[in-house]
């Protein structure tokens, strides 16, 4: 398995700078890993560092709170997209989630599913603050609302990525919706796991630590 395909190279501080940014994307095309991961602001200028290389582009929605409205998550999303971004990855309320106001959850997520425009779209539900049953609900509304991917975490929270919680992702969502390790994937042994608990895609920060440089950089 090509392991580098599966990873979102990520750098989502507050405080990075753009040399920081290019790096990154210097990083995602030498190790052609699948994306790079970055706040909307820098979308742009990623969108033309990686022009004609096989690395996307994947910003967030929301993050890392989830608590903006659904007009503004819509909005977000419409940019992004213009701006040049190939997948989106949104934060659910987590609160309305826990409410059990399930109708805005659902409409929510669909909001930037159709802001989106077709471009791939994962959920976060920041399996950290959520109980089972909570994270499989929120879980079946990505489904149900058209996500292509559930996310365990941002990442800013109180927690990571567990295989528990992988675990139990993917026996919610079978096996056509991609779910989405992310937070505390640090070592080669860790992105294992992961897979073998069935994530299809890892974000992370230090993904040249986990993968071997391939022999030769291309272009599509």
């Amino acid at each position: 398995m090509n392991y580098n395909k599966l990873i979102d190279h990520t750098l989502l501080k507050p405080d990075c700078s753009s040399a920081d940014i290019e790096k990154l994307c210097d990083e995602a095309k030498a190790y052609k890993f699948k994306s790079v991961c970055i706040n909307p602001g820098f979308v742009q200028l990623c969108h033309n560092l990686l022009r004609g290389y096989d690395v996307e582009v994947c910003t967030v929605i929301g993050f890392p709170l989830g608590a903006t409205s659904t007009a503004s998550k819509g909005f977000e999303t419409q940019q992004a997209i213009k701006d040049g971004a190939d997948e989106i990855d949104m934060v659910i309320n987590i609160s309305r989630l826990k409410e059990g106001d399930f109708d805005y959850v659902l409409n929510d997520i669909k909001e930037v599913v159709k802001n989106a425009y077709g471009h791939l779209v994962k959920v976060i539900i920041e399996t950290c603050l959520l109980s089972d049953g909570e994270k499989v609900k929120a879980c079946q509304l990505a489904v149900q609302a058209g996500a292509n991917f559930v996310k365990t975490s941002t990442g800013f929270s109180t927690g990571g990525a567990t295989i528990h919680d992988v675990e139990l992702m993917r026996r919610t969502v079978g096996p056509n919706i991609g779910v989405k390790a992310s937070g505390g994937v640090r070592t080669k042994e860790d992105l294992l796991n992961f897979v073998k608990a069935g994530a299809t895609r890892i974000g992370t920060s230090s993904g040249p630590k986990l993968v071997d440089l391939p022999p030769k950089q291309s272009k599509k």
